[in-house]
């Protein structure tokens, strides 16, 4: 198993919206991959949440069969349709691959 983790610190303004709109935007489109490609076991997208102490604005967790699945699920078009947004909003990303 597979494990990919990503996690992004948004622009407070960018592409004419302020940082939670931002944020809801990438929460949906980040869920929409979640059943894209077979061998995907895992898929969560979350956000910080206040009270709660926390270095970035956004979180995926996702688990893949394998190093194919995650490969995949990279370069499927869907999710490859998501990085432009991303890369215009966020001004830090730190990104974590793993085997079980």
């Amino acid at each position: 198993m597979l494990k990919h983790i990503v996690m992004w610190k948004f622009k407070d303004q960018a592409e004419g919206a302020d940082k939670a709109a931002n944020l809801a935007k990438a929460v949906a489109l980040l869920e929409g991959c979640a059943d894209l490609v077979p061998g995907t076991l895992r898929l969560e997208v979350a956000t910080a949440q206040p009270g709660l102490e926390a270095t970035y604005d956004l979180v995926l967790y996702s688990e893949f069969e394998g190093r194919a699945a995650l490969d995949a699920y990279q370069n499927h078009r869907t999710h490859v349709a998501v990085k432009p947004f991303l890369r215009a909003v966020v001004s830090e990303r730190q990104c974590m691959d793993y085997e079980l």
